[in-house]
């Protein structure tokens, strides 16, 4: 995620073009929205397979993410006019355009704003979340902005572990993603690119981070954090 802030800080500053990234995380981790200041005293000291998961935060706000068997998206862009809400679906219509390609149906979720009484950003799904039709939350998103520039990434739910997710938000938290087994992340994130480039109205360009600019990266994670 330190890489998400570096992008949205070059594309402000006119030296990055708008950007769609991909992740996944290794070891699993806990992200906290930016303004999250509570959480679990326990949360400090979970472990998965023998390692030890990260807690780290977002500089997007929103409730606390498990990233274990998911896929994190990041979109930096700009220019785009309306309301938070409108550009939230903006950005998103393709995530819902790349699913239906891959035969997966998804709607804006219904709840209020009583999410901010639930520290699992999975336990709720606001109008700002793609849901199934079975109501399971399968995208969570969260969005920052400086001036006219956007950042917006979310987590993609693809095989979470229930046991991990239940030790981390408790028993009632977990809801089961049932998603094909054909649908293996390669072939999401080629369906999203896809739809992205439809979407946006734009040609895709896949550009590695070179190696000084990930040690940029790293002295101004190193030096903000």
């Amino acid at each position: 995620m330190a890489i998400d802030r570096w992008l949205l800080e070059q594309h402000q500053s006119g030296k990055h073009p708008p950007t769609l990234r991909f992740y996944t995380w290794s070891p699993p981790a806990i992200s906290l929205g930016y303004h999250q200041r509570q959480y679990p005293e326990y949360w400090q000291h979970l472990t998965w397979q023998g390692q030890k998961l990260d807690l780290v935060q977002r500089p997007s706000g929103g409730r606390a993410v498990l990233h274990q068997g998911d896929l994190t998206y990041t979109v930096v862009t700009s220019g785009l006019p309306g309301s938070r809400l409108q550009v939230y679906e903006k950005i998103c219509e393709f995530l819902i355009q790349g699913w239906r390609s891959l035969g997966v149906e998804l709607h804006y979720g219904t709840t209020g704003r009583g999410y901010i009484h639930n520290p699992n950003c999975f336990g709720t799904a606001t109008s700002a979340d793609l849901v199934l039709p079975d109501g399971a939350k399968l995208i969570g998103s969260a969005q920052l902005r400086r001036g006219g520039t956007i950042l917006q990434h979310g987590s993609i739910r693809l095989q979470p572990d229930a046991e991990l997710f239940t030790q981390v938000f408790g028993a009632e938290s977990f809801t089961n993603v049932e998603l094909h087994q054909s649908l293996t992340v390669d072939k999401i994130i080629a369906a999203l690119v896809t739809a992205a480039s439809h979407c946006f109205d734009m040609q895709t360009e896949l550009q590695p981070l070179s190696q000084s600019e990930l040690e940029a990266i790293l002295a101004h994670h190193i030096k903000s954090g």
